[in-house]
């Protein structure tokens, strides 16, 4: 909801601060007096195009600032402003803020954060619904019939979404396939000859690692076998270390008792000995562990070659060959299953969008109940507005096959016929503004809250009526006024009774400069700008009078 607008230096505005609360709110004054700079002023703010003759003559710029109460955490101006960056704090309001420059350009801001003209007409969309004589959007915009239908009527609109979108993916999956199997047949001949090279070298994962190794491994004890046998030669045999120290011992052992020292010597010479036959146990296990069959290293160095050049022959790492395999095979599986395969694609096709034409034929259904229950609710509504000659329709029309899509199979727009006999055509290309204006309202009440924003604006609903239909146009504003705001520019009296709030704009003059100012009435002042709207320029008491029944009946 609107809960203030503060106007600087705009036009014939100099400085201007109103507070709006809920329900009507009616802004009257004398022709020419500004009405319509007010609602400049407001769509300056909510994105519409800057242009600079805006700013009122000798100030630098013009601001434009709205509040509006705080929005919902989980609604659709919240997750607007999230998508672009933004957060609002909980329990703030929203305030936008535009500014334009005399010299041309402008500058929009959102709770002081800078953002885009775009983005304030996004959030417009949300928060304040414009309807005047040469408004193109909204309820005039048939792109958005459908979904104002939908809501009115409850129509179940999600499960066609959803069978559409399984349609569509069961249809790309069959075109992707008959891409792969046309691209695979093609290649057919080279995948039989490749894949038949890979099964018969038959590559493991991690296998040229450990070939590599092993061959290394085996290049190394080629090299250090006679090395290893000349230090078995050393140590062991008749001739050997071990031996001799032995033999030395055995000599040792006679004359031990001879002196100390020999003692000593054969000690030292018996730990010689056991530290000889450890090493000589650990040069034989090594020889052992060495050991290699030549042959092995032949089979080793070929299988690694040929593992190699394959990987070359392919452009991959010889541990991708297995996974290549894996790929060549499976593509050669997909050509082999061939047309089986892409049947049973096909008939997934034909039973995803056989179940979304049932949902959409469903869809379709609701819609035209929902049309006709519209139908009557508008018709409804127009002989008090003094449209009793004219007749409402809503067109549910099947689209061709090629506009399918989520929301159904239907074309959906309001139509109206405004003289007996008269063919019926969109809204904009048949009434005249005050009709327009009545049939909007007309079908605001007849759809309710569906689709509407939280502020609604009404300019000169009322023009070239009076009496009964002015009362019935001023108790249909204060119906729906009972859900939303309501704004409304007025000419009627009637009208102007059943406003909760009232705000009166008049002009004045200083020598050569002339200002817009506006004024929000008590009681008293009401009841004299209601006496002055139905009198004239004189008011009488019998005006007054009449003024304070209006009040009284609203």
């Amino acid at each position: 909801m609107l809960t203030a607008l503060a106007i600087r230096d705009v036009v014939l505005i100099e400085a201007l601060d109103l507070e709006f609360g809920g329900g009507l709110g009616v802004l009257t004054g004398e022709t020419g007096a500004g009405k319509s700079i007010l609602l400049d002023a407001l769509g300056l703010a909510l994105g519409a195009r800057a242009d600079s003759g805006l700013v009122r003559r000798g100030a630098a710029q013009a601001v434009v600032t709205a509040a509006f109460d705080t929005p919902h955490a989980d609604g659709p101006i919240a997750a607007l402003l999230a998508d672009n960056g933004m957060d609002v704090e909980p329990g703030e309001p929203l305030i936008i803020r535009r500014i334009v420059k005399a010299d041309g350009g402008s500058r929009g801001f959102v709770n002081d954060q800078p953002v885009s003209a775009g983005l304030l007409r996004d959030l417009a969309q949300y928060l304040v619904e414009v309807h005047g004589q040469h408004d193109d959007r909204g309820l005039l915009a048939p792109a958005g019939h459908r979904a104002l239908l939908d809501a009115f009527g409850r129509c179940r609109a999600a499960g066609v979404a959803e069978s559409h979108r399984a349609w569509r993916e069961a249809e790309q999956a069959l075109a992707a396939a008959r891409v792969q199997v046309d691209a695979a047949a093609r290649d057919r001949d080279y995948l039989e000859h490749a894949v038949g090279e890979l099964r018969q070298l038959a590559p493991e994962p991690g296998e040229e690692e450990l070939l590599a190794d092993r061959r290394r491994a085996m290049q190394r004890a080629e090299k250090v076998a006679d090395d290893m046998s000349a230090l078995a030669d050393q140590l062991g045999g008749s001739g050997g270390g071990l031996s001799k120290l032995r033999q030395a011992a055995r000599v040792l052992e006679r004359i031990a008792d001879a002196h100390p020292s020999l003692a000593e010597a054969l000690a030292a010479i018996d730990r010689a000995i056991d530290e000889g036959a450890l090493a000589e146990d650990s040069i034989s296990a090594a020889r052992q562990a060495l050991m290699f069959d030549p042959r092995a290293l032949e089979e080793d160095e070929a299988r690694l070659f040929d593992l190699r050049a394959m990987a070359r022959k392919h452009r991959v790492e010889p541990d991708d060959l297995a996974a290549l395999t894996e790929r060549m095979t499976d593509r050669l599986a997909t050509i082999e299953a061939g047309e089986e395969g892409l049947a049973a694609l096909a008939a997934k096709v034909a039973e995803a969008r056989a179940a979304y034409e049932i949902a959409a034929d469903t869809l379709s259904a609701d819609r035209l109940a929902a049309a006709e229950r519209l139908d009557r609710a508008v018709a409804g509504e127009l002989a008090p507005l003094k449209l009793d000659a004219a007749r409402f329709r809503t067109v549910v029309a099947a689209l061709p096959e090629e506009q399918w899509g989520a929301g159904g199979r239907d074309r959906v727009e309001f139509e109206i016929s405004t003289n007996p006999g008269a063919p019926f055509a969109a809204l904009t290309r048949i009434a005249s503004g005050g009709e327009l204006s009545r049939f909007i309202l007309a079908l605001k009440v007849a759809l309710a809250e569906e689709g509407s924003a939280a502020t609604m604006v009404f300019d000169e609903i009322d023009r070239g009526v009076g009496g009964a239909v002015a009362s019935a146009i001023g108790e249909r504003l204060a119906r729906l006024a009972e859900r939303t705001q309501v704004l409304v520019v007025t000419h009627s009296p009637q009208v102007a009774a059943r406003g909760r709030g009232h705000f009166f704009i008049a002009k004045s003059s200083e020598g050569t400069v002339t200002r817009t100012g506006v004024h929000a009435l008590d009681e008293r002042e009401r009841r004299e700008e209601i006496a002055r709207m139905l009198s004239g320029a004189t008011i009488t008491d019998e005006a007054r009078a009449q003024a304070e029944r209006l009040l009284e009946a609203a």
